[in-house]
């Protein structure tokens, strides 16, 4: 397993320093989406995009109920970790489009976001 893992990473190297065509340029994939799947898959994303702020939304709410609940009863609880999870979650849904733009979308130099 760890000669194959070995393997495949100076492999990948190599790949990735010449392009895999001897080129010394790394391929580039074009965006050629069939002319409908591209507004169906913009509705879907919304759609998910607005259901994972409902979501957010709901978890927050939930949490400051039951931690009224618990106050007025003399519990203590973790509800402060469960804020913060849903917090979380909020944060990763609302920042999800941002990331993959940074990562994927093409720069006038014809490299990725991030690099």
């Amino acid at each position: 397993m760890k000669d194959a893992l070995l393997s495949l990473y100076v492999h990948g190297q190599t790949y990735l320093a010449d392009g895999g065509d001897g080129t010394g340029k790394v391929p580039k994939p074009t965006r050629n989406a069939p002319d409908g799947l591209a507004s169906a898959v913009d509705t879907v994303l919304g759609v998910l995009a607005w259901a994972g702020t409902a979501a957010g939304v709901a978890g927050i709410l939930i949490t400051g109920v039951m931690m009224a609940m618990s106050v007025k009863r003399g519990e203590g609880s973790e509800h402060l970790s469960r804020l913060g999870m849903v917090l979380g979650g909020c944060v990763l849904v609302a920042t999800a489009g941002p990331i993959v733009t940074f990562f994927f979308a093409e720069n006038p130099d014809g490299g990725g976001g991030g690099q």
